[in-house]
């Protein structure tokens, strides 16, 4: 899993969490466009950035879009070494998951961007948007799994200081606080947060890599985004069951325990699983609907509004990999008239908040949402059954009452304040508990907004006084068919 320095927090987390600070060890980065999405909800195709220098770079700078797997230094070295001598790597996450290569002339970096641009690391994601970069020169100041210089392989290492408690380090009395849940030598998964990349990525001819590779670091037994498919390692023999995505894939865990994997080697620091969000309707939006939007790409554990900061919220979600495909997939999409942007928090995690003040529509700022049960990667089997999906027009309903009709399904959303759906497509029932279907809307903006107000909507039980719960999720569908297959 990519790692993120963990920094103290102040009062300023909002204005700072796109900060320098935030570049793992760069001292010069250039801003790239985030990864967007074409009017269907797809990503749009790998282009060049306009205004891109004519004169070609021996920087390259590499937009990773849809990263399902952790992209660490390993990665892109291993990918870039083909085309020539690699100096030094850089990744950082302002918007999305970038990163810089810095090649020992032009002609090898101008070989690497031809060789590579719009090839999937991985089979089915980590798709690679690459153009020349501004800077000539990266500096490193730490080698870890976020930045390396290769022509100085003690980067960043200090001389052990003996502060006289008779220990490399670290203060003789006691510690405040035990270590976090998931951090140091304590890591260790956790059992209803991680998120892993459901039934893992497609094999495909085009992909340079057919798994996730270990790293540097000693991670190979996969972290909590994954870990080793059946196949082996880049170019490696092995079989089925040597491992497998941590919420099952191809040959499920097979050999490998739950217990066995994410377990991150002692000293090195992970990134948080912390989400900032701007950009909200301040009149529209709240925890719950927050939840509802955010709990298609992993558990939910706290949410909280920054007073001083409106239209802003944090978000503790179960794992760092539904942190980044929360960004990948939720960036810079606009409803109720505003366009949401995601970032990468400092914070590793929230704390509970005793007094929070109300929001406009009376709901509390801070909800705790540990153990809910809408959310949806609690155990294996649950998260096996999600397909993350980008936003797109249309939405899929389940868990509604069977013999429910179109007039039920619109007078949630005309409840709601939102567009009703222009178009609904009830499958045929395979049984009497349930029912579920298709739901169509003008444009990707609609889609959403019906999605944070009817996500979770109570539908009345004509069987019993106890409600449906109707459950939302983008559909990959570009369109509703006439005839559903019976």
């Amino acid at each position: 899993m990519p790692f993120k320095r963990r920094h103290t927090e102040d009062g300023s987390e909002a204005s700072e969490c796109h900060s320098e600070d935030d570049f793992a060890g760069a001292a010069s980065v250039a801003d790239a466009a985030s990864p967007g999405w074409d009017t269907d909800g797809h990503p749009r195709p790998p282009k060049i950035r306009k205004g891109e220098p004519e004169t070609p770079n021996h920087v390259l700078l590499m937009t990773i879009l849809n990263p399902a797997y952790p992209i660490t230094v390993d990665v892109i070295h291993t990918i870039c070494q083909p085309y020539g001598n690699v100096l030094r790597i850089v990744i950082f996450k302002k918007n999305g998951v970038q990163a810089m290569v810095e090649f020992d002339g032009i002609e090898p970096a101008t070989r690497a961007r031809e060789g590579l641009q719009g090839a999937d690391i991985y089979s089915g994601c980590c798709t690679l948007r690459i153009e020349y970069a501004k800077p000539t020169k990266l500096n490193v100041y730490k080698n870890d799994a976020e930045s390396w210089d290769f022509t100085n392989p003690n980067v960043g290492m200090k001389e052990p200081q003996n502060n006289g408690s008779g220990g490399g380090g670290g203060s003789s009395r006691p510690p405040l606080l035990q270590e976090p849940r998931g951090f140091g030598m304590n890591a260790a998964p956790f059992r209803g947060g991680m998120n892993g990349q459901m039934g893992g990525p497609r094999n495909s001819a085009g992909a340079l890599f057919n798994s996730p590779m270990p790293d540097r670091f000693g991670m190979n037994n996969g972290i909590s985004n994954g870990g080793l498919r059946g196949g082996g390692l880049v170019g490696g023999g092995g079989g089925p069951g040597q491992g497998g995505p941590f919420m099952g894939g191809a040959g499920g865990p097979g050999g490998a325990s739950l217990q066995a994997m994410g377990q991150p080697q002692p000293g090195i620091p992970q990134q948080g699983a912390v989400l900032m969000v701007y950009g909200l309707n301040k009149d529209k939006m709240n925890a719950d609907r927050i939840f509802n939007l955010l709990c298609l790409y992993g558990n939910v554990v706290r949410i909280k509004f920054l007073k001083t900061k409106e239209g802003c919220a944090m978000v503790q979600m179960g794992d760092a990999l539904a942190v980044e495909r929360a960004v990948a997939n939720l960036n810079n999409t606009t409803f109720f008239s505003c366009k949401m942007q995601l970032g990468y928090s400092k914070q590793a995690f929230l704390a509970d908040v005793q007094q929070p003040y109300d929001l406009p529509d009376g709901t509390p700022s801070f909800k705790d949402y540990m153990g809910n049960k809408n959310n949806r990667f609690i155990n294996p089997e649950m998260a096996s059954k999600n397909r993350i999906q980008p936003p797109s027009k249309i939405l899929h309903f389940f868990n509604t009452p069977p013999g429910l009709d179109e007039d039920q399904l619109k007078q949630v959303f005309i409840d709601g304040g939102v567009t009703e759906p222009k178009s609904i497509k009830l499958f045929p029932s395979k049984t009497e508990r349930s029912s579920s279907g298709l739901l169509e809307f003008n444009n990707i903006s609609e889609a959403l907004e019906g999605l944070v107000i009817g996500n979770h909507a109570p539908i009345p039980n004509p069987n019993s006084k106890f409600p449906f719960i109707m459950k939302l999720c983008f559909s990959s569908s570009r369109h509703i068919p006439n005839k559903m297959a019976e």
